[in-house]
């Protein structure tokens, strides 16, 4: 905590350890050399007196062949398809891992000069190749920044470093009585720089927001090495704000190295309650209501009635869940609100407590993906389209061949939209897998933008989403390419995302085969 002596402000901070990754599913296919490349185009060069040089700035340097394999992947359910026959995305020559923001702006010197692509990984708890070296280079794995370096209780902020995991950093605040309320399932698997780098948003966000409302400020080295820090005040009229710049950039702009959040105090008290509705539109129409009306929970998640029978046990009910907590007389008025307009079947609160106690798993997801091929998709929609995309967007993932099922449910609520997360799964050939895929992502996308939805909620754009980038943004991605030429003249920030041009060459793509390995 800062405590002021004189005209200092000193710092206290809160050591929070280092520590891997957790393995990513799907490895049973790389324990097997060579390991082959699955992406089209090359890899830039990257030679012996480059990697010297990074031995030179980095504490941290590897070319072992394992962490080579390791950081070329993530959790892109795809990405888990091509391991299984001994693939990855495309191999890095090199993995550093900087142990102060000092090494990173030395390691991002070195790589500008070199003109040597970067791409920045954490947790990599991605799910559409955001953090795969699709040009290879360098993978700068910043994992051992991880700490608080400030906590301000008075102001509601905290100063922490980006490679800090979410579920240690939440219970480090827990333990001086305050939240993050960033609850994303992947809290165990991912870092704070990621969350900011995709704008991610956790399940309580609908209460507490998005990272785009819960980061007041970044620490960011740029392409050339430069450390900025941009303004933490949010409620400025002092130009742009330059902390949402970077928020949601993956990476193609700067690295994020440390951030000031928003925090707030531990919630004294809690309240759930449930509703059955006969169709998803009439629990959509409620959600609206309350919505309407200011209502913002905690958490408002609608699931249509698939889902909410694989997850409750529920027979074709479509089941909405409101959760809150906060101060007793605000969460009150709140659930107060919610009751009004909600005219389904109450169902009480168990089906809420099994929601909690189960939110955050990821087991057997090596056996899922061999078996059924699952994958998600989350898009914003007004009101208005809410309805007609849920039912046109799961209609036309369910018409690509080899789909088997193709779900839907509300994440997330604000006054003017909602947050719909798509599931969906099938059964193709291994080798059919990639094409499956890719059209039934190709279907799923467009038919939400055609229908005035947006590409992406919180998971970002990665490479799986790139190709639509143009689609989504328009002209506005003239206007991203312009700021990227500006703050990264040699493209060498993760390159080949987010729909940009890259000078290593076209976004990298797949074969709709998987091939065999030979």
């Amino acid at each position: 905590m800062s405590i002021l002596i004189g005209n200092q402000m000193t710092h206290t901070p809160i050591a929070i350890p280092s520590r891997a990754p957790t393995p990513i599913p799907g490895a049973v296919g790389l324990g097997h050399a060579p390991v082959l490349e699955t992406l089209d185009g090359q890899a830039v060069a990257v030679d012996a007196a480059f990697i010297r040089s990074l031995e030179g700035v980095c504490t941290e340097v590897s070319t072992d062949s394992d962490d080579l394999v390791e950081w070329s992947r993530d959790w892109w359910p795809l990405g888990m398809v091509w391991a299984m026959s001994g693939r990855v995305a495309r191999l890095p020559a090199v993995v550093v891992r900087p142990h102060s923001i000092e090494e990173v702006s030395a390691v991002m010197r070195l790589a500008h000069e070199a003109r040597i692509p970067v791409t920045v990984a954490g947790g990599r708890s991605g799910v559409l190749g955001n953090s795969l070296p699709v040009f290879g280079g360098v993978v700068l794995d910043l994992t051992k920044l991880s700490g608080i370096t400030d906590l301000r209780v008075d102001d509601l902020t905290v100063d922490v470093l980006a490679g800090t995991f979410g579920d240690t950093f939440e219970a480090a605040l827990q333990a001086h009585g305050h939240t993050a309320g960033h609850w994303p399932q992947s809290i165990a698997l991912s870092t704070i720089g990621g969350w900011i780098a995709c704008s991610g948003a956790g399940q309580m966000s609908t209460r507490y927001g998005t990272m785009a409302d819960i980061t007041r400020g970044v620490t960011a080295v740029l392409a050339d090495g430069r450390v900025i820090e941009t303004s933490e005040y949010s409620h400025s009229a002092t130009g742009p704000d330059m902390t949402q710049l970077f928020v949601g950039s993956e990476g193609t702009l700067g690295v994020i190295v440390s951030a000031r959040l928003n925090i707030h105090k531990c919630a004294p008290y809690r309240e759930s309650a449930a509703w059955a509705f006969d169709s998803f539109a009439a629990g959509v129409e409620a959600i609206k209501r309350f919505s309407h009306r200011g209502a913002r929970p905690a958490v408002v998640r609608l699931y249509d009635a698939t889902e909410a029978r694989r997850n409750f046990d529920t027979s074709d009910q479509h089941i909405l869940l409101v959760h809150d907590e906060g101060d007793p007389a605000i969460v009150a008025g709140i659930m107060a609100v919610v009751r009004s307009e909600c005219d389904g079947q109450s169902m009480g609160t168990e089906l809420v407590d099994r929601w909690l106690a189960n939110r955050n798993s990821v087991h057997a997801l090596d056996d899922l993906i061999v078996d059924r091929a699952p994958d998600t998709m989350e898009i914003t929609a007004p009101w208005s389209q809410v309805s007609k995309i849920y039912r046109e967007t799961t209609a036309a993932m369910a018409a690509v061949q080899g789909t088997r099922t193709a779900t839907a449910h509300i994440s997330h609520a604000y006054p003017g939209g909602a947050g719909l997360y798509f599931m969906f799964g099938g059964r193709p050939e291994l080798e059919d897998r990639p094409r499956w895929y890719r059209e039934v992502w190709n279907a799923g996308a467009r038919t939400v933008l055609a229908n005035g939805g947006n590409l992406s909620h919180h998971h970002g754009v990665g490479l799986g989403r790139a190709r639509f980038m143009r689609e989504a943004m328009g002209t506005g991605l003239d206007v991203l390419a312009d700021v990227k030429r500006g703050l990264d003249p040699h493209g060498i920030l993760n390159p080949g995302k987010l729909g940009l041009d890259s000078p290593f060459g076209p976004t990298p793509q797949w074969q709709d085969k998987a091939p065999s390995r030979k």
